[in-house]
């Protein structure tokens, strides 16, 4: 298969500067979780450990969790050619090895995901739904932008990110449960005052849950980034801004016509699908790790003008 040239347009400068500022201020807010921890007397380094061994199990793991959830079924050449023709295609232009696994749902829910620690170890599914409702270059755009995530490691920098949400959704239930059974055992019974233990598990619970919501926040926004940096990339892989943009615009009116009860059978997925299966009244909506469609398909939109004004030359692919 030879290579062919792919296009650049350089860097996304504002959407770079928005990615690092934002990983800053989780580090940030990671650094002073610890510090509070710290003065509070809980022992920060215990809960660090189990922290990172939940986010270690979830990188390690994340491949098999996602398939055995979704219920996606891994399909071989002999079964899927044209599948496997088209990722083949475009993991070589994009300059990392062909997914590990490829697999398909079984649901008319038009959507997909790629998942996976690094590109030797990634997952790409598609849904039945999204095969059946696309032409071929819109299913390849959208292949495109998965291995887009794929390349961009996404999956290790949006796990690695998480790590404060996990040490604070851990420590809110250990703090629960001490409420429950009589606080902070050897420091409530040093002090035999169980109203000053009371105020003190409060205190740490009320900081807890303000440093969980504001990293939700942010990891949320890093999630949209990296969404528009997928895109990007994509585009860029396959040469056809508006083609994702159309697919785009395809899987958001057919998920609005889905019936609520079969987007609830997929709705475990949303974090990993290239657009969430939401109804667009939906309160979940306005916590989406996902930007608005409509702002997606005006940046791929605007990329397509650049490629019309001949402002691209052939370099070697590269996501930003």
């Amino acid at each position: 298969m030879t290579m062919q040239p792919v296009p650049s347009i350089g860097k996304d400068t504002e959407l770079t500067v928005r990615m690092w500022l934002t990983m800053f201020l989780l580090a940030v807010v990671f650094v002073g979780f610890l510090g509070i921890l710290f003065v509070l007397g809980l022992n920060w380094i215990f809960i660090l450990v189990i922290a990172v061994l939940m986010a270690g199990f979830q990188y390690f793991m994340s491949d098999k969790l996602v398939l055995w959830t979704t219920r996606a079924k891994v399909v071989t050449a002999e079964q899927e050619p044209k599948f496997h023709a088209t990722v083949e295609k475009l993991a070589e232009r994009a300059g990392i090895p062909k997914p590990k696994k490829l697999a398909i749902m079984e649901t008319h829910v038009p959507n997909a995901f790629a998942t996976g620690r690094n590109p030797k170890n990634a997952v790409v599914a598609v849904t039945r739904g999204l095969l059946d409702r696309l032409d071929e270059s819109e299913v390849e755009a959208v292949l495109g932008h998965e291995l887009a995530h794929v390349k961009n490691r996404d999956v290790a920098v949006m796990t690695w990110a998480s790590l404060v949400v996990i040490m604070a959704g851990y420590l809110m239930q250990m703090l629960f449960w001490m409420s429950l059974f009589g606080g902070f055992g050897g420091r409530s019974r040093r002090s035999g005052n169980g109203g000053q233990a009371a105020i003190f598990i409060m205190l740490a619970m009320a900081v807890t849950i303000v440093v969980y919501f504001i990293s939700q926040i942010l990891i949320m926004a890093l999630s949209r980034y990296r969404e528009y940096a997928a895109d990007r990339g994509g585009a860029i892989l396959t040469g056809t801004p508006l083609k994702l943009a159309s697919a785009l615009a395809k899987i958001s009116d057919q998920v609005y016509r889905i019936p609520e009860k079969d987007l609830r059978q997929v709705e475990h997925a949303n974090a990993f699908f290239i657009i969430p299966a939401l109804k667009g009244n939906s309160i979940a909506s306005l916590f989406s790790s996902h930007p608005p469609v409509e702002k997606r398909i005006a940046k791929l939109e605007a990329m397509q003008q650049e490629i019309q004004q001949n402002r691209l030359r052939p370099r070697q692919f590269r996501i930003n």
